[in-house]
């Protein structure tokens, strides 16, 4: 019998990313609240972590500022709870409230998907890439992250993305994975069969129509009866544009915590960082004998694991807290006239320029704002909101000014004749503010403004 030996290469891709570099982009993402449930799950499951809560006035606020204790001092009361309590949502009588009562033990939108991806029968890298896509899923379960970005990230080609993301998209519910409104409702079209050609075409460019019942217009479009164009457009109400609806997805945390405060201090701008909200964590000396004992081998091989764990934890935590300071230095150095004179004097901002000039990757930095709230004297901000667009060509003219001057049209008004949005973007457009009667009724609700019908006053 004759043995025949050889020698054959085979090519095998695997992940770049490790778990603990995508454990350090995931608490990057984390709001304050999720991070202190994310720390208390760690300290109770890994028993080399030291946990204390420091109220202490230095530990509340950055020490980077150069500020005296007087400073310090007048710095903590930004922190104090009645200061930014009457953010929340809602109100209690007579309760010891804290913000972390309201922090959820069902299950989670993501965790519900991961469990599910972890059934498909597709093979472990496409099932890695998908776990990281799940990660980057909003709170609508939209994917807001470029798959181009993620390719970079995970150090892989843009196609093994993309195959990732289609087996994510099969995953119930429906519409998860979506990249936009239109993506979601087509793939919930397709996942009920309803997909026909008229159907694609009217999600992909007669949603508007349908919004406002034209549909005399989708009719003479596709050369149908106006009943028939109805039922097109009944199907269409019928899909969910949010089909992250009833799983916990952390919005129904009731109040805000702000990650930092931003104060004028002699003439300059400081960055507070709410330290206190995050406990301080080190590593307990007694482990620390265990390892430099060594007498047992799998005990000291157990607590080097978790050791290393515990240690890319505080590692990952105070990067994160370093990557939003550093931002937040940006913002300021470039939104100065914000901070002193208010909203309408809010420049065009976008991540991609933040990024280059900080050497970032543009997806970190929306990782870093994200969910997160900066405490100033005119309240409480949302981070991502200091982040515009220019309009058209005026380089001066963000979309929160557009927002503020529809509010001041809006409460000028005659509330017996009160504006519908298409008068509205006619008197934006003889100020040279070019926008849709779409747009208009876009900005309009964002800043909780209802329509003309729902205004009007007898």
């Amino acid at each position: 019998m004759k043995m025949d030996y050889s020698i054959s290469l085979t090519q095998e891709q695997k992940l770049v990313m490790t778990q603990e570099m995508q454990m350090s982009i995931k608490l990057l993402q984390m709001s304050v609240t999720e991070l202190r449930e994310y720390i208390d799950k760690e300290y109770a499951e890994n028993p080399v972590l030291n946990l204390k809560e420091d109220y202490s006035e230095k530990s509340s606020i950055s020490e980077d500022n150069g500020m005296d204790k007087y400073d310090y001092k007048e710095m903590i009361k930004y922190f104090e709870f009645d200061n930014y309590g009457a953010q929340s949502y809602s109100s209690y009588d007579n309760e010891d409230v804290s913000p972390f009562n309201f922090i959820s033990e069902k299950k989670s939108l993501k965790e519900f998907l991961h469990e599910e991806l972890m059934e498909m029968e597709v093979d472990n890298l496409t099932k890695e890439i998908g776990d990281y896509i799940i990660e980057n899923l909003d709170h609508r379960g939209y994917l807001e992250c470029k798959t181009k970005d993620i390719a970079e990230e995970l150090n892989i080609e843009e196609e093994k993305v993309l195959k990732s993301l289609e087996v994510v998209q099969d995953l119930e519910p429906y519409g998860i994975g979506a990249r936009d409104i239109k993506e979601c409702l087509l793939i919930q079209l397709d996942k009920l069969a309803l997909d026909d050609e008229i159907m694609v075409d009217i999600v992909n460019n007669h949603l508007e129509d349908i919004a406002n019942n034209k549909y005399g217009d989708i009719a003479k479009k596709f050369s149908i009866s106006p009943r028939e164009a109805q039922r097109y457009g009944d199907v269409v109400k019928k899909l969910e544009p949010k089909p992250s609806r009833g799983f916990y997805t952390g919005e129904e945390v009731k109040f805000i915590i702000p990650d930092a405060a931003i104060r004028e201090i002699n003439g300059e701008y400081v960055i507070i960082m709410n330290d206190s909200v995050v406990p301080k964590l080190s590593i307990s000396n007694t482990y620390k004998t265990i390892i430099n004992n060594d007498e047992n081998k799998e005990t000291t091989d157990y607590v080097k694991e978790k050791l290393n764990k515990a240690l890319f934890l505080i590692k990952s935590i105070e990067q994160r807290r370093s990557t939003l300071y550093r931002v937040l230095e940006k913002i300021i150095e470039k939104q100065k006239e914000y901070f002193k004179r208010g909203e309408n004097f809010l420049k065009p901002m976008t991540l991609k320029e933040i990024a280059e000039e900080l050497e970032l990757h543009e997806s970190t930095i929306s990782r870093a704002i994200k969910d997160k709230y900066i405490l100033i004297d005119r309240g409480t901000v949302k981070i991502k909101d200091l982040f515009t667009t220019a309009i058209g060509n005026d380089e001066d003219l963000g979309v929160l000014k557009i927002k503020n001057r529809i509010k001041e049209i809006i409460d000028g008004e005659n509330k017996s004749k009160p504006y519908s949005d298409q008068n509205i973007s006619d008197m934006l457009k003889e100020e040279n503010i070019k926008i849709s009667r779409r747009t208009v009724a876009k900005y309009r609700e964002e800043i909780n403004i209802p329509s003309s019908s729902k205004r009007k006053r007898l």
